[in-house]
């Protein structure tokens, strides 16, 4: 599974806010299972233009971040509990393959 570092902080405080720790999120880093694979800060520009067209959403960084992973990786499905990712498109205009339960 491929993920970004706002994604891991953001599962981090919603498993505690549910009263989990996030020790199984980490045994996943930590086995290879889950993997950084966007860096902020060389997709910044992909990232503010996101964040730019969405600013009527409620589109975080981590949003984005998946957003911005589904146009890197087209073949791959965004695995996600927000509903906003049937209205995200990744290049502008194509719908973005998701794994959400109903």
């Amino acid at each position: 599974m491929l993920t970004c570092e706002a994604v891991i902080t953001e599962t981090a405080f919603l498993m505690k806010r549910e009263g989990h720790d996030a020790d199984a999120l980490f045994a996943f880093l930590e086995r290879g299972v889950i993997r950084i694979a966007l860096s902020v800060q060389e997709e910044a520009a992909e990232l503010r233009a996101l964040l730019h067209r969405y600013r009527n959403r409620p589109m975080s960084v981590a949003d984005a971040c998946l957003v911005r992973l589904s146009e890197l990786h087209p073949d791959g499905e965004v695995f996600t509990l927000d509903s906003d990712f049937r209205i995200y498109r990744r290049h502008g205009n194509k719908a973005i393959r998701v794994l959400m339960p109903d």
